[in-house]
Parts: C-alpha cells; sequence; structure tokens
C-alpha cells in the first residue's frame, strides 16, 4: 500500500468516505509523527495544482503524505496538473485524494484521465460504499460492528442488521454514539441499542416482492413504507413492481417446467433464481390472479399520474396490500 504514489477514496456516503479516508492515512502513517508526515489541503479555496506542488516538493521530515480533500469539485480539465504529475511522482511522497462532495458545491463525476493515470502511475482507488451483494454487505457490517470498542450481543447485531436494511452506512454514526454513550467492552444487548437506531432505513427491491409474493400483508407494507423512507420515489417503485409482474406475465401459461426454461423464456443472464421466484408465483397465482394483478397495477400507474386525489405514498400502500392479499388469497 505504501509503494502506490497515489491513494483515492470514493463513494457515494460522506461519512463513509471519511472513516476510510482516515484509515488509509493512520496505515500510511504508521508510528511516524502525524504533524510532520502530514500536509492536508481541505476546504473550495485551493486548486488542483497545490496538490502535485505539495507532493513534488522535498520535505525536511522525510517522505509525506498529501491529503487532498474535498476533491469532487474538480473537472477533467482542473485536474490536469495532478495527471501530469503522476507521469512521474516524486517517489518521497503519496498523495491521498478524497472524491468527496465539495464544501459549498455539487461533487463531480471522477474524471476518467485522472483514472487512467492513476491506473498507469500504479494507484489505488478505495471504494468505500457497502458491497451490494447482500452476503458481503452483511459480511461488511459485521466487520465494522466487531471492529468497535463496544460489545454488541448476537441478538444486538442482528436488530442493527435488521433496523438498517440497505442503509448499512449508518452503522459509523450509531457505532461513534454508542462508543461515547458506553465504557470500552460494554457488552449491548437490543435493549441497550434499540434507543440509538432511529427509523428503519430503507431495503432491496426484493425484500419487498418477497414479501408480496409470500402473501405478507403487513411485511409488506412495512417494506415499503422504509423504501419510501429512503431515497426511492412512488414512480420509481411502481416501475420495480410493474418489471417483476411482467416477468410473472410472460411466464403465465408459456409452459416453462423448470427455472432454466424460465430464465431462457426472459433473457435473463447468471443467476436463475429471479427466474424460479417468478415461475413460482405465476404457478400459484394462475391465469385469473395474474389478470387481477395487472388490472390494479395498471390502476395504480393512473392514479400516481393524477387519476387519483390520493397521495401517491397512499396510492403504493393500497397497491401493496392489494397485491399480498391476492398472493394470500391463493
Amino acid at each position: 500500500m505504501r509503494n502506490a504514489p497515489i491513494h483515492v477514496v470514493k463513494g457515494s456516503d460522506p461519512v463513509l468516505v471519511v472513516d476510510r479516508l482516515a484509515a488509509v492515512v493512520d496505515e500510511l502513517v504508521g508510528e511516524r509523527d502525524r504533524t510532520e508526515a502530514v500536509d492536508e489541503l481541505a476546504g473550495d479555496d485551493y486548486e488542483c495544482g497545490a496538490i502535485a506542488m505539495a507532493a513534488a516538493s522535498v520535505s525536511m521530515f522525510g517522505d509525506r503524505i498529501v491529503v487532498a480533500r474535498n476533491a469532487g469539485r474538480f473537472s477533467t480539465e482542473e485536474v490536469a496538473p495532478l495527471v501530469a504529475y503522476l507521469a512521474d511522482p516524486n517517489p518521497t511522497s503519496v498523495v491521498v485524494v478524497a472524491w468527496e462532495k465539495p464544501v459549498a458545491a455539487t461533487a463531480k463525476p471522477f474524471p476518467k484521465k485522472l483514472a487512467d493515470a492513476l491506473k498507469a502511475a500504479g494507484g489505488v482507488i478505495h471504494d468505500s460504499d457497502p458491497p451490494v451483494q447482500a452476503k458481503q454487505r452483511s459480511a461488511w457490517l459485521e466487520a465494522r460492528l466487531v471492529g468497535s470498542s463496544v460489545v454488541l450481543s448476537s441478538s444486538a447485531k442482528q436488530l442493527v442488521a435488521a433496523r438498517f436494511g440497505e442503509d448499512v452506512a449508518r452503522v459509523g454514526g450509531v457505532l461513534a454514539v454508542l462508543e461515547a454513550s458506553f465504557p470500552t467492552g460494554a457488552k449491548l444487548g437490543p435493549e441497550d441499542v434499540e434507543p440509538f437506531l432511529g427509523e428503519g432505513g430503507s431495503v432491496p427491491p426484493w425484500e419487498l416482492t418477497d414479501a408480496i409474493d409470500s402473501g405478507n400483508l403487513a411485511t409488506a407494507v412495512e417494506r415499503l413504507q422504509r423504501m419510501l423512507r429512503g431515497d426511492r420515489h412512488p414512480l420509481q417503485l411502481m416501475a420495480t413492481l410493474q418489471t417483476h409482474y411482467e416477468r410473472i406475465l410472460r411466464l403465465d401459461g408459456a409452459g416453462c417446467r423448470s427455472e432454466q426454461e424460465a430464465a431462457a423464456l426472459l433473457g435473463l443472464k447468471g443467476s436463475t433464481f429471479p427466474a424460479k421466484k417468478a415461475l413460482g408465483t405465476a404457478n400459484r397465482l394462475g391465469g385469473q390472479g395474474v389478470a387481477r394483478a395487472i388490472r390494479l397495477l395498471a390502476q395504480a400507474d393512473v392514479d400516481l399520474r393524477g387519476a387519483s386525489a390520493w397521495q401517491p405514498e397512499l396510492v403504493m400502500e393500497v397497491l401493496v396490500a392489494r397485491l399480498a392479499r391476492l398472493s394470500g388469497r391463493r
């Protein structure tokens, strides 16, 4: 890690970017005096050329680490000095760039020219976002909890995972509060942790569709509400449900006898598990049930676009309840 001339820390959650940045810098500093080893640029006032200038200069304290915060404001043209520096980087310097949101501007996409220069120079990109896959995300969350100065019981960990859902990025802030509230090594159960967790975070779309398909009305509505409180617009959720039931409709009466045949019909690549679930739901609903579901979706779509005086959130709640009830009857 210390041999790389540049490290870039990026991600969609500013808290996780800061946490990962701190971990990278701590590893690079090691046992040295941080005040002597680290030069930090932050805010919206410095130019990208200042990063290259600081890295190119020789320090009287030996190897230096140049940390550049709030770099997400730089455009492709503005990163030119850093790209030029990476063509011949100073062997006694390491640059650490946090591609985080600027103080008073909107973050820009990471420039391809800088990405190419970084790769050619042997740099490293650190993605602070949690993994997308559920199993990997669970392992990521477990690692964060294990590394805390407080000890969460198994049931407390399960509560955190269930409450956060997809929003596991929130764990850093909650752990900071718990560590400030309890002594080092304190063993915490669900009753200790629950008051600090706040509202449930969003959940992946398959949790909503699975609850609907199983006929679990209460769970389906609860999952929908968590997604609505997150960053999903009702029209986005409608598109998710339409895609789900479009698959079911295509399989209804198609005569598929296996998930492989269903996946081939649907044109799915990779895992056939989504095809297996869609085929099972199509068989359980039957032709009339599938037709009824499609009519419910069509009416709700019209209502979302202004045909009803109901709030969009209420339209979606009623739709999900009706779809789950339909599956439960079968």
